[in-house]
């Protein structure tokens, strides 16, 4: 029985699988090759990559034209600035896998000799001799090229571009190298100076980025799974998945693999899978903080990721010359963020729920030592939003200073509190969709939340105070009664936060009631 792939490259005995050959430009990349360009092709982590170059590998190979060779670099990363040990890594699984892919054993014969006569130049070398001695073109493939580090990535480009001139008789004629990222964004510590990627490889005729799935890719890939099996997916699945990945590879298949094998209940394949199951499969996923998950979060870390993803998740204009310019390519290259007619946002669902979540985790986690969800419960099992959204207020005006003194991203601190105050209340009863995006000034954020009586929602609307209270109330206003408008519900919260040191919390701090278009709205200072 075949699955749905969430790890590695796809193994299609035992994956369901789209033509990894048509997730590229075949004729384009042929192109490049057959001119004797070196190039760089790179997408995010587990959007299938990996499954592409080996699919192009074994191509190049049947033509009978080229003698094509994948290899992955990534073990080198352990040797750091130590070049001749991170030599001795490549070297070997070069040799390595030219013996067992290709049988070809001279790579094996010469490459210790290289290693102990001239390490920082042994990959020139080998790749040299090893030209000069096969027939055919030779077309290599360095994967995850990126991991590798400091002085030993500078090596490694700087003697590919040196043998360059040399192809194709007496250097590889062609050249892949693939990563997380474009080769631009490479930062490359030297002892004096950042050297980037571009400056030490400026050979690179072309970057390639991998992209996502189409929606049409994704209702392919689950009708594989249908016409195996007969289980179906509802009509509405698709839009669903579509809005919750947008098409992210590991995304999509993840959540098919949860619903269908993960959950024992599905394993009946006369179950429809419905979007309540999917909806019930992404909450796993986020929960268990999947590894991929995982490693996404770890990326928040890095300052060139916060400088980009604060004023996103603080819905703040943001002003900045080309190194900005850089980092927001560099966080779209990631897969974090994309770019859309409405400017720079999270790039899918899951990922708008994934950061705020991992940002706020340790406080989420110690509000359940202060906060109860049955305190906020009403007898009739609905959420009482003014008594939780009181609650709150009182909480911040208290504990604001403290607590937003934890948070990495200190910008979008309210937000991130506020959303960790929500979430460890309706956690196991609920969800909370949340919209925010570049120079929006806003966080939309719905509260869903399963009662015995049906379905609940709230929105809430956060505001930072933006000039003046009058100039910000009226658009927060606006901004809730749209939002309201778009999700069919007649009342909703306005939530203004005031982060001026000068004025008092009693200033601060209110309460009060509008309508707006037959729309009533609570608004709520702090």
């Amino acid at each position: 029985m075949k699955h749905f792939c969430t790890a590695g490259p796809i193994q299609s005995d035992i994956h369901y699988a789209l033509p990894p050959a048509q997730r590229m430009n075949r004729d384009e990349v042929f192109g490049l090759i057959e001119q004797r360009k070196y190039f760089i092709l790179h997408a995010p982590r587990q959007t299938g990559k990996t499954s592409c170059l080996l699919a192009l590998v074994t191509e190049l190979n049947a033509t009978g034209q080229y003698r094509a060779l994948y290899v992955n670099i990534e073990a080198a990363q352990a040797a750091r600035d130590d070049v001749a040990m991170a030599m001795g890594i490549i070297l070997s699984r070069i040799a390595a896998e030219a013996k067992f892919e290709l049988k070809d054993l001279y790579p094996e014969s010469i490459y210790k000799e290289l290693l102990v006569s001239n390490p920082g130049s042994a990959l020139q070398g080998l790749l040299e001799l090893w030209a000069a001695h096969e027939p055919l073109p030779i077309v290599l493939m360095l994967d995850e090229i990126d991991s590798l580090v400091g002085d030993s990535l500078i090596s490694v480009l700087r003697q590919l571009r040196a043998g360059y001139n040399s192809r194709p008789h007496r250097f590889p004629q062609s050249m892949v190298l693939c990563g997380l990222r474009d080769l631009q964004d490479y930062r490359i510590h030297g002892t004096r100076e950042i050297i980037t990627g571009g400056s030490a490889f400026n050979i690179k005729a072309k970057s390639l980025r991998l992209g996502d799935f189409t929606q049409t890719d994704v209702r392919n890939l689950y009708e594989q799974h249908t016409t195996e099996t007969g289980q179906r997916f509802e009509d509405d699945v698709y839009p669903l998945v579509w809005e919750l990945t947008r098409g992210q590879p590991w995304l999509v298949n993840a959540l098919a693999q949860e619903v269908c094998f993960e959950m024992v209940e599905n394993r009946d394949r006369t179950r429809p899978i419905t979007a309540a199951i999917i909806m019930e499969a992404k909450e796993r996923l986020i929960v268990r903080r999947e590894t991929h998950l995982d490693q996404l979060a770890d990326k928040l870390k890095e300052e060139r990721v916060r400088r980009v993803v604060q004023p996103i998740l603080a819905g703040e204009e943001r002003i900045g010359g080309s190194e900005t310019s850089d980092d927001t390519q560099y966080v779209v290259d990631l897969g974090l963020i994309r770019r859309s007619s409405a400017g720079l946002e999270v790039a899918n669902a899951i990922y708008k729920e994934v950061i705020p979540r991992e940002l706020n985790f340790e406080i989420q986690t110690d509000f359940g030592n202060l906060q109860r969800t049955e305190w906020y419960v009403m007898p009739d099992g609905r959420l009482d939003m003014p008594k939780l959204i009181e609650a709150f207020q009182q909480f911040y005006r208290e504990n604001a200073e403290i607590w937003l003194a934890r948070f990495s991203y200190q910008e979008a601190g309210p937000q991130l509190l506020l959303q960790a105050f929500l979430q460890r209340i309706v956690n196991g009863g609920g969800r909370i969709d949340r919209e925010y995006g570049l120079g929006r000034r806003r966080t939309d954020l719905l509260v869903i939340w399963n009662y015995p009586g049906g379905v609940q929602r709230a929105v809430i609307e956060l505001k930072v105070l933006w000039k003046s209270m009058e100039r910000t109330l009226k658009d927060g206003l606006a901004q809730t009664a749209e939002y309201l408008d778009r999700v069919g519900l007649a009342e909703g919260h306005l939530m203004i936060f005031d982060r001026s040191e000068a004025k008092t919390w009693d200033e601060k701090v209110f309460r009060g009631e509008e309508e707006v278009g037959g729309r009533k709205i609570s608004v709520w200072g702090m």
